[in-house]
Order: C-alpha cells, then sequence, then structure tokens
C-alpha cells in the first residue's frame, strides 16, 4: 500500500447526486481550500451532509493528543446501501480554527473539485 497521494490522480468533482454536500458548499459552509487541497469545514455538518446523502456510518476513528487529550484529528466512513458507494471523510483539527481540514473520498476518488465544471453535460443533455 502507498502512502504517496497524487492529488491530480483520482480526482472527482462533487456529484451532482450529492445534494447534501453541494448544498454546504454553495452555502460556503465548506470552502475548498487550494494550497492544503482539502476542504475547510465543521466536521459534524460534512458528516451529516454525507449521511443526507444516503451514506450510514460504518466505522470512525479519533486521534487525540497526548498532553491534553483533545481531539487532533480521525476518520469518518459510511457506506450507501442504494448505491454500494462508500464515502470516507478523513479530517484534521485546526487548534486556532472552529473549522477542520476535512479530505473526502467517495468509491476511492478524491473529491477535490468544488462542484460542477461550466462546460460539463448535465443529465444526458448535449
Amino acid at each position: 500500500m502507498s502512502l504517496d497521494w497524487e492529488p491530480s490522480r483520482g480526482a472527482v468533482q462533487i456529484s451532482a447526486l450529492m445534494t447534501r454536500l453541494n448544498d454546504l458548499r454553495e452555502q460556503g459552509r465548506m470552502t475548498w481550500n487550494e494550497r492544503a487541497r482539502g476542504w475547510l469545514g465543521t466536521l459534524s455538518e460534512i458528516v451529516g451532509a454525507l449521511e443526507g446523502d444516503g451514506f450510514a456510518e460504518c466505522s470512525q476513528a479519533v486521534a487525540a493528543s497526548r498532553r491534553d487529550r483533545q481531539p487532533a484529528g480521525g476518520m469518518w466512513q459510511g457506506v450507501n446501501a442504494r448505491t454500494g458507494s462508500v464515502a470516507s471523510a478523513i479530517w484534521v483539527a485546526r487548534p486556532t480554527a472552529p473549522m477542520a481540514m476535512v479530505f473526502i473520498q467517495v468509491d476511492g476518488e478524491w473529491i477535490t473539485r468544488p462542484g460542477r465544471d461550466p462546460d460539463e453535460e448535465e443529465g444526458g443533455e448535449g
């Protein structure tokens, strides 16, 4: 297993079918940070949006600091029973800010682009 991350490989946009996640982005409550190549947002809102889009939690882990036992980061994973898709959210706490840095993956593809490309076709239109 390689731990190297190639942000340009396997990068996808937020699917139009993920309406709750799109809503967070459109409302500015989840913003893309190009420098970190991740999403800034409140973890509970992002996980709530994934659950609202049909992903039921199947795994969760939290890593805490040894010094103050505050959560330093963690992972959440959910499965969509209807589609069989798996979503993962890996998060890192930002001590000076209420929002975490969240890296989202669906079916092994990193969600690294905010929304739909203007030139992308919608629903079979050509």
